[in-house]
């Protein structure tokens, strides 16, 4: 069972927790009270915005078209970004929590307090 640490922007911890994968990384943030900002829950107003950092071999991140379209809207990613199906998985790159499904390795989620 791999342990989610919610940190803040300055990497400050908010929260340890474990999850099956699978779940959705919104879900266990709200089920664990991590002050993890958001609206909608659908994917459409792009507040749950995350950062993902981990330490086993990267992989090539599938985003959904939704997904690439509203952190695109949001000036999270740029046309080009917006245009591939799949992206290199890197801690700087944003995701929508409530499009994420917990992997199998322990993660840091970046969780932006703006």
């Amino acid at each position: 069972m791999p342990t989610l640490h919610f940190v803040d922007g300055a990497g400050q911890l908010l929260a340890a927790v474990e999850a099956q994968p699978g779940d959705v990384l919104l879900d266990v943030a709200r089920l664990a009270d991590v002050p993890l900002h958001w609206r909608c829950g659908q994917g459409t107003c792009g507040t749950c915005k995350v950062s993902i950092r981990h330490a086993d071999p990267q992989q090539p991140v599938r985003l959904t078209r939704k997904e690439r379209n509203v952190l695109l809207r949001a000036g999270l990613i740029d046309a080009a970004q917006a245009a591939q199906e799949s992206w290199p998985d890197v801690s700087s790159g944003w995701r929508l929590a409530c499009h994420v499904p917990v992997g199998e390795q322990d993660w840091q989620v970046v969780c932006p307090q703006d």
